[in-house]
């Protein structure tokens, strides 16, 4: 049989490729809740306040990003050793499930409770994340990991359609923060419920070795490591790709994460319109998915990434311009599509130019990359916000104006970022990134 034939045929069973899907399922629905429409904007505006609000939401993203930015490459690497890559996505999901219903306890004043339990939850999310990615190659060739990956990020987002949707009737009928905080007892069940296939129906492929002598775990990661990294060295192309990535990821950050405070500083949307414009994000965000990952299988992932952010981009300089709510719910719309592709297609860029035995051991650097870009983003933004918005209040404008200002100054800083990033991506020549994967492979 060819190598070709090889390549056509798939590596896993729809169910196992299903279990995959469902998991990112239930992990959007901690990002359309937590991150995006309900806790984001409760912390902001009403556990703590103000432009201080955006500040300290900065801060808590960044500090969890760093931890994972930090532990992650040394578990990825671990992950690979040992097989086990599917019970350390098993702790992190459990963890920020766990977490993401102490949430509940939240209430006006507790900023140090309210960072600390979000700091736990985003760790376990994120981290969960990096050994989610590195099961795509397992269950994918080459030739699909695009349109799977794009099916995975299009169902993931309509899970967070669907976690929205069960917790606006509560906010509008009843309201009140109990309601909002209810909210995510209830998210965190239903991301623990969606990711259950994954560990009944997934068989993870790799296959645990043996510990050498006078070796622990810990050890052994480090060191696998450390050769990844002299290694990666060598796929240059890679490395190219890797540093684009950390800096148009963080304008992708930027504006995910401060979604929910940028509709409720700006355009005054009260907690029922942000859950809509969150829902509809997640939709367009669905058909963004699908239709970014077939161009990446029937172009170049490259092209497909070059599309997304300059449509990104363009959505920026929109949004700083625009003062309607209907705008903002339009250029929300556009930037659901256009994200989503550039996530979908990223991931499954880092599974093509990894070599096989080693997809954890990249995406964990792949991490690192992603979430110290992240660390720097969210923190930026929040400290532009707050800081101009101080500026505008001493140059004698009204405190809630000025927090728009604010608002709008630091929108701009998510443009720098993606500027950057796609400029950095243009450098990148991914048929040597392909070639040097299946090098190491041979």
């Amino acid at each position: 049989m060819s190598v070709k034939t090889l390549e056509l045929e798939p590596k896993s069973t729809r169910r196992e490729q299903w279990a995959w899907y469902l998991y990112d399922f239930g992990n959007s629905a901690y990002a359309a809740v937590v991150l995006l429409a309900v806790y984001s904007a409760y912390f902001q505006g009403e556990v703590v306040g103000g432009a201080e609000g955006s500040r300290l939401w900065g801060l808590a993203v960044g500090i969890a990003m760093l931890v994972v930015a930090v532990t992650s490459p040394v578990l990825g690497a671990i992950a690979d050793f040992s097989g086990a890559k599917k019970r350390f996505l098993f702790f992190f999901t459990m963890m920020s499930s766990l977490f993401t219903a102490m949430l509940f306890f939240v209430q006006k004043g507790d900023i140090l409770l309210g960072m600390l339990l979000f700091v736990l939850a985003e760790i376990g999310y994120r981290s969960a994340q990096v050994f989610y990615n590195a099961l795509l190659p397992e269950i994918a060739t080459p030739a699909e990991m695009g349109r799977i990956s794009g099916n995975g990020w299009a169902i993931g987002s309509a899970g967070g359609v669907l976690c929205l949707l069960l917790v606006l009737p509560l906010i509008v009928v009843i309201g009140g923060s109990f309601v909002v905080r209810l909210s995510l007892v209830i998210t965190a069940v239903f991301f623990v419920v969606s990711a259950l296939p994954i560990f009944l129906w997934l068989r993870e492929r790799a296959q645990p070795q043996p510990l050498p002598d006078g070796e622990s775990y810990l050890t052994v990661g480090f060191k696998r490591l450390w050769a990844t990294f002299k290694t990666v060295r060598h796929f240059r192309e890679f490395v190219k790709f890797l540093f684009a990535f950390l800096i148009f990821n963080d304008g992708i950050i930027m504006a995910l994460d401060f979604a929910a405070i940028i509709g409720a500083v700006l355009f005054g949307l009260g907690q029922e319109q942000l859950i809509l414009f969150m829902i509809l994000v997640q939709v367009t965000s669905i058909a963004g998915a699908y239709v970014f990952g077939l161009l990446a299988d029937r172009t170049t992932g490259k092209r497909s990434l070059i599309v997304s952010l300059l449509m990104m981009l363009g959505l920026v300089i929109g949004l700083f311009f625009k003062r309607s709510v209907i705008g903002f719910f339009i250029i929300g719309s556009l930037a659901g599509f256009a994200l989503t592709g550039v996530q979908s297609v990223s991931r499954m860029m880092v599974g093509a130019f990894s070599p096989p035995g080693k997809s954890a051991e990249f995406y964990g650097i792949f991490a690192v990359g992603g979430r110290t870009s992240s660390f720097i983003g969210p923190t930026v933004y929040g400290l532009v916000a707050a800081e101009a918005a101080l500026w505008y209040e001493a140059q004698g404008m009204a405190t809630a104006l000025a927090e728009q200002a604010g608002q709008r100054v630091a929108i701009l800083s998510i443009g720098v970022f993606l500027v950057v990033g796609f400029l950095l991506l243009l450098l990148v020549n991914e048929a040597k990134a392909r070639a040097a994967a299946r090098a190491a492979a041979a």
